[in-house]
């Protein structure tokens, strides 16, 4: 399964927190994405073993990192922890890594799947969905 070329591209979504790190998987052919599971976030150096073997497995062409702000679009501690999270992805696996601002993914994954761990992985999913929809609006 190729990661991009001229059947599309291969997207792996990111929903980064201090506990958990929820995971989608996506492409640009169906425009489509959908939850792929939740990593514990520590201790590092576990989570990047775990990220690895995603990537591995799934061979994205790029990366997509949801980056929370305030609801006036300023941002707070965990832009930057999110913001070093997609640094950290595009240096450690050298591929492309997109920021998308998910304020309301956490709020929008909840009314999708209720109140349960699997949130974040939802989250993720609508990251990269928002992703998928603004691309397809370029």
């Amino acid at each position: 399964m190729a990661g991009s070329g001229g059947a599309g591209e291969i997207l792996l979504g990111f929903d980064f927190g201090e506990r958990r790190i929820g995971v989608a998987v996506g492409n640009t052919v169906s425009a489509t994405a959908r939850e792929l599971t939740v990593i514990d976030a520590r201790p590092a150096a576990r989570r990047f073993e775990r990220l690895q073997a995603l990537i591995a497995e799934w061979q994205p062409a790029r990366l997509v990192v949801g980056r929370p702000l305030h609801p006036d679009g300023t941002p707070h501690e965990m832009t930057v922890a999110c913001e070093r999270f997609a640094r950290q992805l595009a240096g450690r696996f050298q591929r492309p890594v997109e920021l998308v601002d998910e304020r309301y993914s956490s709020v929008e994954a909840r009314r999708h799947v209720g109140p349960v761990e699997a949130d974040d992985a939802a989250a993720a999913a609508v990251v990269l969905r928002q992703y998928l929809d603004e691309r397809a609006r370029r």
